[in-house]
């Protein structure tokens, strides 16, 4: 049985996000100039560099919407989800199951999917040091995995999270039984504290993994991969219920994404290396994510 805690990130989330109405939710006409409030996650080491990171894409935005665009990283998963729910982030790029959430408890709704070396999809990982003497997932899982050290991403996250916990369930394993200690950090520090040998495993995603170790940040040779997930639906631009309503605007900004990938060419600033650009997408393209929130009780079914 679950762990009653494993819980409480739902149904916290359920009640804020289910009491969350305001009359911006029933507005889908915005007086001309007012600011659009782009929420963007914690893709980036520091706050800093993912302000830089994305401030050419929410100046893009601007020029395109003709609108001002304020951009405003949030650091976690379940923050960014919130704020898109409660009106104080219109337009948000974040990760699967954050907008998963969103869409279930506020009905906030996907224009967008991001496009990383041209594909919408990516993986969850599982990975561990050449230190740790787990070979293969069947390890961890056994007796060789029992009583070590594992790290998820923070609840909000699909592939740090969601997707692995999921895995975990399905295999019969309740991670706060089966491990001595299980934590909950951000994608980049799971990979550096399992590398340095401080963490035995942790879950992430294969693209952290691989900038990480492009960047100079961990050593290939000290992060081993024992597990790979299905393919799992790229991050999300949403919008906010009420400002989805307008459809002219929708398609406007689905026109606006739409453009980077052919401006990437004289303009690379717009997007992180490796981020190609932008394809339409609605919400039965995340189905998978809903699945596997429904599967381990994260999610309760609607009414």
């Amino acid at each position: 049985m679950m762990n009653p805690t494993r819980r409480t990130f739902t149904t916290a989330t359920a009640a804020t996000l289910a009491g969350m109405t305001s009359s911006l939710w029933t507005s889908s006409v915005w007086a001309q100039g007012t600011p659009l409030r782009f929420g963007v996650g914690m893709f980036q080491p520091d706050r800093e560099k993912n302000d830089a990171t994305y401030r050419p894409l929410a100046q893009h935005l601007s020029a395109r919407l003709g609108r001002p665009v304020e951009l405003r990283t949030v650091d976690s998963w379940e923050g960014l989800a919130k704020s898109l729910a409660n009106g104080e982030t219109d337009i948000a790029l974040m990760g699967p199951w954050g907008y998963v959430l969103a869409n279930h408890f506020a009905d906030a709704q996907v224009v967008s999917t991001i496009l990383y070396q041209g594909k919408p999809e990516y993986f969850a990982i599982i990975i561990t040091h050449p230190d740790s003497g787990l070979e293969t997932i069947e390890d961890l899982l056994g007796t060789a995995g029992r009583g070590r050290t594992f790290a998820f991403g923070d609840k909000g996250s699909t592939s740090g999270y969601l997707i692995p916990l999921h895995f975990f369930m399905q295999r019969g394993i309740d991670p706060a039984r089966h491990f001595s200690r299980v934590l909950h950090t951000r994608h980049q520090a799971i990979q550096t504290q399992v590398t340095a040998g401080q963490i035995d495993a942790g879950a992430d995603f294969n693209r952290n993994r691989s900038t990480m170790i492009d960047q100079g940040l961990i050593r290939a040779d000290r992060s081993k991969v024992i597990w790979q997930s299905d393919p799992l639906p790229n991050d999300a631009v949403a919008v906010r219920a009420g400002l989805f309503e307008d459809k002219a605007f929708v398609a406007r900004l689905q026109e606006a994404l739409s453009e980077v990938g052919g401006l990437l060419g004289s303009q690379p600033q717009l997007l992180p290396a490796n981020y190609t650009g932008f394809v339409n997408a609605d919400n039965a393209f995340y189905k998978p994510i809903r699945d596997a929130g429904l599967a381990t009780g994260t999610l309760t079914p609607r009414r």
